[in-house]
């Protein structure tokens, strides 16, 4: 007979701690063991969706807690397993590093038998409220969207009932647009697509023709040539419906809105110049315009109209990218050949009414679950997990923690934070606020703020040295924020999550800044600068102790091809998969760098030979990322018998990589033959 406990994986080196929990837990749950981290990995490998909840130890051999919880994030499986860290250190820089990298709680040895308990029964009442969240929002997007759909289908059928159509034309180029975006996205960043900026544009491609509304019916529907007369009032079709459209009271400015604008006023115009009624040329006209165009003439040709009849698919592809139906960008025309296959069954689904609710499903999961999930979920669950954080740390360290948002500009503080400083919970507008500049001088807060929105989600966290006045007395102060976006791609955060440390020694700040300083924003790997100026200091003294160095300077072979087809956040993931590995390969004294673009370099000891270590750590750079083969070109010098300095030896060794380049590429050369 199966149990219906939920199951519990405790992970620690020592065997007397993991019995010890055990024993607490295995009256109400299921426990499952792990000697060490590599084990856990393992069993969440094959198991993950059972494992309710996860305590971990951070210092154990073979894989700590910090690498677990960094797997745990590349796999995704920190989302469904949920993890409370389990450890003797108290430090606030592993308190924060856990947090950081996704545990929901902390829980110092000794262990207390109902501090555990409660603090393991606290998160599976918090897992279960956050799911009882996500299926509220799920319903209310998934509502929206059907609301927003079937406004489409009205739309449709009011512009297209005057045309003598069949109101599937706007259903169509909506779906033509936003398959043509997806490919778009998949080739070039050029245009800053983002996912939301997808169903924006498809949304807003209803609108297209929402100007025949006020051309005469005896014109609209003329099955024979038009006169030029009647040509020019046809095409005044697309000024009125950007018109309209601009004409709206309290609303003109509504991102919808002013994409619709875009979409009636040039849907017309032509790459090359000769469309109407602006006579723009090439990405003079809005991309959403471009994409909106190519649908618009797609379906046109397919379909059956009062002056023609219906071209195949085929014949219509054909005609587009050969120019007789215009001149449209050529990227486009790139695509409208990729997902051609495609188009005749999605839209035969369109046709017949079964692709709606598919699509509105599939936009919920997209906004609920996709890696740019809206600012309304992740917002939800980031600020709710973050608060059941701020609870613990302000009872064990006394920090002042607080939430900030730009837009409406608030500040929240927690409450033990609130009832130190004497201010109220919630501030708003905190530039203006004259208790908040008692505490935070005006000038401070808004150089802070500055220091916020220099961040980016590579790198969210600001940090920076005040005098503040905290509980009546002037103290400086480290005030550390991390920001938070509802999209990857915004140049702003939506707001932080922060706190306030009162410092008393001025050095430690400066050592934090300096660390912070000498890393790569992106990979986390040390920078060129501050590698090679610790690689100098060895080699100047290798000859003195007797250690023999090897210098390998990376790069990355089919990178490029990352980026131009699966776009930049991917090039981005590959990027960050190659240091990840590097650091995993290397040992603590080995230096690992990021020198720029897609080239890396590695400086590490070696004994009696060095071929055994290089292979190693090729052939673990290399294993494929998400099917994506990952190809390497790798050069290498040493400092046995060397006399030169670190930039003679990078020329060498940046000399054998492209060596390996201009042969075969993906493998590696040491320059040094007596190796």
């Amino acid at each position: 007979m199966s149990s219906h406990k939920k199951k519990i994986l405790i992970v620690d080196d020592s065997e007397l701690n993991r019995s010890i929990l055990a024993d607490m837990l295995s009256g109400e749950y299921d426990i499952v063991e792990a000697e060490n981290g590599l084990r856990a990995i393992e069993i969440l490998h094959g198991h993950e969706l059972e494992i309710s909840l996860m305590l971990l130890d951070i210092v154990m051999p073979q894989m700590d807690g910090f690498a677990v919880l960094s797997m745990m994030n590349r796999t995704g499986w920190i989302h469904s397993t949920p993890v409370i860290m389990i450890s003797a250190e108290t430090s606030g820089t592993y308190i924060d590093r856990a947090y950081d990298l996704g545990a929901v709680d902390y829980i110092s040895r000794p262990f207390d038998e109902r501090t555990v308990k409660h603090r393991v029964a606290c998160n599976f009442a918090f897992s279960v409220r956050q799911k009882e969240m996500t299926d509220v929002l799920t319903q209310q997007i998934y509502q929206k969207e059907k609301d927003n759909s079937l406004m489409i289908e009205i739309l449709s059928h009011i512009v297209e009932f005057r045309n003598g159509e069949s109101g599937l034309h706007v259903l169509h180029v909506n779906v033509i647009t936003q398959m043509l975006l997806e490919s778009l996205v998949k080739k070039t960043d050029k245009y800053g697509i983002s996912s939301r900026d997808i169903r924006m544009i498809s949304t807003a491609s209803a609108l297209h023709d929402i100007g025949k509304i006020s051309i005469p019916s005896e014109i609209l529907n003329k099955p024979g040539k038009f006169t030029p007369e009647e040509f020019e009032i046809m095409k005044a079709h697309t000024v009125e419906g950007a018109n309209m459209l601009s004409a709206i009271p309290f609303r003109k400015n509504e991102e919808l809105i002013k994409l619709g604008h875009d979409i009636c006023r040039h849907h017309h115009e032509r790459y090359d110049g000769r469309g109407y009624p602006d006579g723009l040329k090439g990405d003079d006209i809005p991309i959403s315009a471009q994409v909106v165009a190519i649908a618009d003439v797609y379906d046109a040709l397919t379909s059956k109209r009062v002056y023609k009849d219906a071209y195949t698919p085929e014949k219509a592809v054909e005609m587009i990218v050969k120019g007789e139906c215009g001149a449209f960008n050529p990227l486009l025309l790139e695509c409208l050949n990729e997902i051609a296959p495609k188009l005749k069954s999605e839209l035969h689904l369109v046709s017949l009414g079964r692709a709606t609710d598919d699509k509105i499903h599939d936009t919920v999961k997209q906004i609920l679950h996709g890696e740019k999930g809206t600012a309304s979920d992740r917002s939800i669950r980031l600020f709710e997990m973050e608060r059941q954080k701020f609870r613990f740390l302000s009872d064990i360290s006394g920090e002042i923690i607080f939430e900030y948002s730009f837009v409406p500009e608030a500040l929240q503080l927690s409450e033990w934070s609130a009832e130190l400083l004497g201010l109220p919970v919630r501030i708003s507008d905190p530039s203006k606020s004259r208790e908040w500049a008692e505490i935070f001088p005006a000038e401070d807060f808004k150089r802070f703020l500055d220091d916020i929105r220099r961040t980016n989600p590579s790198n969210p966290v600001a940090m920076n040295k005040f005098l503040l006045n905290l509980g009546g007395q002037q103290k400086w102060s480290k005030v550390i924020a991390r920001a938070l976006w509802s999209d990857g791609e915004q140049s702003e955060p939506d707001g932080v999550i922060g706190k306030i440390v009162d410092v008393n020694d001025e050095t430690e700040i400066m050592e934090l800044l300096e660390k912070k300083a000498e890393r790569d924003q992106k990979t986390g790997l040390l920078n060129h600068t501050a590698a090679k100026r610790r690689i100098e200091l060895l080699i100047a003294d290798a000859d003195a102790k007797g250690k023999k160095y090897a210098l390998a300077v990376l790069d990355l072979d089919n990178f490029k091809k990352a980026n131009d087809e699966y776009g930049h956040l991917f090039g981005d993931e590959i990027l960050i998969a190659v240091a990840d590995r590097m650091k995993e390969n290397i040992r603590s004294t080995d230096i690992a760098a990021r020198v720029g673009g897609d080239e890396f370099i590695l400086f590490m000891e070696y004994k009696e030979t060095l071929i055994p270590q290089v292979d190693r750590i090729f052939n673990r750079i290399t294993v494929p990322y998400k099917n994506f083969e990952v190809k390497v070109s790798m050069g290498i010098a040493t400092t046995h018998g060397f006399e030169g300095g670190y930039d003679e030896l990078f020329k060498l060794a940046d000399g054998a990589m492209y060596e390996v380049k201009k042969k075969n590429k993906n493998g590696y050369k040491i320059y040094s033959d007596e190796i």
